[in-house]
This record gives structure tokens, sequence and C-alpha cells, in this order.
């Protein structure tokens, strides 16, 4: 999408920069000549001055998102030219300069002082306290300014620039002055469902970042297949699967437009790919029958195997979050677990006393995989149906619950999670979850709802929390889930996921009412591109 840009940018910038060059150069010329001609007939009269051109009042630039304040001026605004430089005030911001240098056929000049007509300057100021993800974007006097407490609110400004170029040819004159309502803003991908191709996954990046999303879940772990390379377990591994080395790009590539990938290998349950290779871990019932998808959690070699994983897989995805699953474990959807299950309830009592059961004995295998993940530095997520009621085991404090459904047996409302104090993600299932063949009563998701409906305080169905907990909810992510994995292509997707994804970064970025209506949201996403 970039290159496309760039090329149709570079056909008409010279438009552009010739057009007003050279009007201000005939106006001029032509003001010379006229004092001219008075001076040499002797004028007695004094020239009158030549008017200085007017300019309307700016308009706020249109992005998907918004911003969140544009204060209007008079002037010309700014329009790319291929000699127009972009300089930065540090070398930390090589990549965002160069980025932006590219997509809008500017000359990249690295750390520069000095100040030329149509400058594009990058800069970090020292706002201490301020959002990291805030930033000031200047359009006055032919040149602009982006600058920003953080790199990453240097990089979100380029992308109104960018957007601002795109949609109207101009940056209008003026101040915008934007950051987000939400720290965490994220797409997730079921890959282990489907394969999808990294060049696809690589697409998705560069259209979050354009979008100011900072998260990437991949859900390379399922029943059906496990779809990245493993050095520790390459029997587990499905076909066909991303390299080490595809990924590696995938994460750099995100990591340029800050945006942190988030991986997920979902345990107890969903491991459907990795038992098959290790049946001797499946999770049997009283009468020996196998439990799809379940591991044996109280055997030893299904925690040290699980260990391995995510241990191999810390140094795959640096990034600081991690998503442990825990949803769905059958062995808990029976009317009685302990019965079914007496390996289990054997295993609760042993570690945890006389009165504990299998949930307990769940609960403590995710604590337990947290401890894994917290030894490698990471914020720790786990889908709301794995934290339980009643249980003398607790989860683990810093675990940030993923709300999804409140469709589960025994669901929790969210509610429950907020007043006790629990940090929470929308993962919203009535919303945010295009699920592929429309299965269990889903419908693809539209944007328009989302839009119009959908706020981040709206957790489980469609009735908000109330505003006291916003604080707790520390953002979203629209999902894509491959239940029936053949019903679209990659392409169909991609066609289909295109307005939500633009609707969620609206409504993350800004709960509030958006200031366009639908149609005009619409409209300005295909302008965009």
């Amino acid at each position: 999408m970039a290159g496309g840009l760039v090329a149709a940018l570079g056909a008409g910038i010279a438009v552009w920069a010739s057009s007003d060059d050279d009007s201000a150069t005939a106006a001029g010329a032509s003001a010379s000549r006229q004092a001219a001609a008075r001076t040499g007939a002797g004028a007695a009269q004094a020239a009158t001055p030549t008017p200085s051109r007017s300019y309307a009042l700016s308009t706020t630039p249109r992005t998907i998102p918004a911003v969140s304040a544009h204060t209007p001026a008079r002037g010309p605004g700014w329009k790319p030219r291929s000699t127009h430089r972009v300089v930065v005030s540090d070398a930390g911001l090589a990549d965002e300069g160069r980025l932006v240098a590219g997509e809008l056929g500017l000359t990249y000049a690295g750390e520069k002082d000095d100040v030329r007509a149509g400058d594009l300057r990058l800069a970090l100021n020292d706002d201490e306290g301020a959002n990291p993800e805030s930033y000031t974007m200047t359009v006055r006097g032919g040149r602009v300014t982006i600058s920003a407490p953080a790199d990453a609110g240097v990089f979100y400004g380029t992308r109104t620039l960018k957007q601002a170029v795109h949609a109207g040819g101009t940056a209008p004159e003026g101040v915008v002055r934007d950051q987000p309502a939400k720290p965490q803003r994220g797409f997730t991908l079921d890959i282990a469902r489907k394969h999808f191709t990294a060049a696809w996954i690589e697409d998705r990046v560069r259209e979050l970042g354009d979008l100011k999303y900072n998260q990437l879940g991949l859900h390379f772990s399922d029943d059906q297949a496990f779809r990245i390379e493993s050095d520790t377990h390459p029997e587990i591994v499905s076909d066909p699967h991303l390299t080490k080395a595809q990924v590696k790009k995938i994460v750099d590539l995100a990591a340029a437009r800050h945006i942190t990938v988030v991986p997920e290998i979902d345990s107890p349950g969903h491991l459907g790919a990795v038992l098959a290779a290790h049946p001797e871990l499946q999770l049997r019932n009283a009468s020996g029958v196998a439990t799809r998808g379940a591991i044996d959690i109280s055997k030893e070699e299904s925690a040290n195997l699980l260990d391995d994983l995510l241990d191999e897989y810390a140094d795959v995805f640096p990034g600081g979050y991690w998503h442990l699953g825990g949803d769905e474990y059958q062995a808990l959807t029976v009317s009685s677990p302990s019965a079914s299950y007496p390996q289990l309830a054997a295993a609760a009592t042993a570690r945890y006393g006389s009165g504990a059961g299998v949930a307990d004995l769940t609960t403590g295998w995710l604590n337990d995989r947290a401890d894994t993940v917290r030894a490698h530095d990471r914020t720790m997520r786990v889908w709301n149906d794995g934290f339980f009621r009643g249980t003398s085991v607790k989860p683990a404090s810093d675990l940030v619950v993923a709300y999804w459904t409140g469709k589960e047996i025994g669901a929790r409302p969210p509610v429950e999670y907020l007043s006790a104090g629990r940090k929470m993600l929308n993962y919203n299932d009535e919303y945010l979850y295009y699920v592929l063949g429309e299965p269990n009563d889903f419908a693809y998701p539209t944007g328009r709802r989302i839009y119009e409906q959908w706020t981040p305080r709206v957790l489980r169905g469609t009735t908000p929390v109330a505003a006291k907990y916003d604080a707790q909810i520390l953002g979203g992510s629209f999902s894509v889930w491959c239940d029936l994995a053949n019903s679209q292509t990659q392409d169909q997707i991609a066609a289909g996921i295109r307005m939500p994804l633009r609707a969620t970064s609206q409504k993350l970025w800004d709960a509030g009412t958006p200031p366009l209506t639908w149609a005009q949201f619409t409209a300005l996403a295909n302008r965009l591109g």
C-alpha cells in the first residue's frame, strides 16, 4: 500500500510545489514591473502596496483515528516535495524519519540543527510524565514539526501527517495535540487453525501501524495445529508453519511501527496438536476416554513440556506481553470434575489440601505457567473463563483478564473482576470477533456497529460497565478466529476486517462519539486507502 501511495504522491508533488512557487514568483515579478513603471514615469504619488495573500482558517486534518485536538491557523499548510528534508533531533528517531521520508517522497537528512524551507522535523521533548504515545504536530511557515516525549508518539505524529496529506493533499496549518484514550490497542490473529503467509501478516502489520494499533496477538497453538518452528519440541510442529526467521522478520517489522507481538500458547486446553505428538499426556476420564485438547495437569511431564515451550518462545517474542490462554479446559465443563477425573482430584488434594478440587489444580497450573513467563519479565493475560469462583487457590494478582464472552457456563460478569481490582482487556465476542464460517451463532462483525455502539467499557454483550471502572480497562483487541478455516481466503479476510479494524482503532483511540458520521468515516477510509 505504501508503495502505491508514494507513486501517487510522486506524480502530484511537483505539481503542488511548482503551482505554488510559480504563482508566487509570477506575482512578485508583476509587482516589480509595476513599481518600475511607476518610478520610470516619475509618479508623484506613492505606489499602492500589493496586498498579501489571505488564507482561510485551517480545518482539522482528517485521519483514522481522528486527532484529539487541532488549533486552526491561517496559512498555506504544508505539501511534500522531493527537495524537502526530514531532519531529526535525536539519532533514535532515524527509523521514523526514514519511513516517513520514503512514504512521502522526501529526502532523509538525519540529525540537523539548521532550518530550511519545507523541513519536516522530528523531535523528542522533555515533557516528563506525559503520555509516551502523545505528540504535537505543528504546521507553520511552510514547515512541520512533530514532537513527543518518546519515539512512539513521534511515530504516531508521522501517521497523522501521512494521512492528512493523502486525505487532502495538504497538511493544514495549525497545531495538532493528540494522544490515545487506551494504552493497549490490539489485533489478534488465529494462525493455528488457519495458516497465514508471512507476507500477509506483514501487510497487516503495516496496516495496523498506520491505524495506530500497538499490539498484534498471535494465537499459534490449538487443537488443529502448532504453527511456529520449534527447536525444543520439533515433533509438535504442523505443516505448513512459520519459520523462526519469518517470525523474527514480522516481530522486527512490528517493532519498527511500535507494535508489540503478543504470543499465545493456550493451556491447559486447546493443546490437541501438541498432544497428538505426546499422547501419554492426554487427559482421560475415569473410563479412559480422551478429552479433546486437554492436557493432564496432574502429570509433572505436562508442566515440563509447557515450560519448555514458554521458555523457548520468550526468546522469539521479546515484547513485554504474554497470553497464557486458560480458557475452555474441558475437565471443568462436566457435572462432577472430581468424579470424572479422579487423578486430577487426587493431585489437587495432594498439593493443596483436602478441600481442594479440580478448579484449584487448574488455577495452580496457570499460576505455575505465570511463574515461568514472569521470569522473562512479561505482563500476562488470561481469558476470563480461566478464572474460577470459590477456589482456595487464587489466580496470581498480576494476571490481566482478557474478557471475551459471557456465554460460557458459569461465566462471571465483568464487574466481579473490576470490583476486585483486576485490570481488563476488552475482546468482546459480541462486537470484536470475526469467526470464520460464523459457527455457534457468530456473525461477521460490521465496522458500523463497532463505530456507533461499542466502547471499551462494553466488555460483555452490549451493556457498558460503570464509568468509574474506565481506568482499569487497559484497551482491547479485534480478533480473527479460524474455526472453519476454509470459509474464507486470506484476501477475503483482509477485505472483511478492513472497516471493523478502522472502527475499532477509532474507539480505542477515543471512546467518545466520533466526529464523522459512518458515511463520512467510510468515505475517508476509502480516500486513505
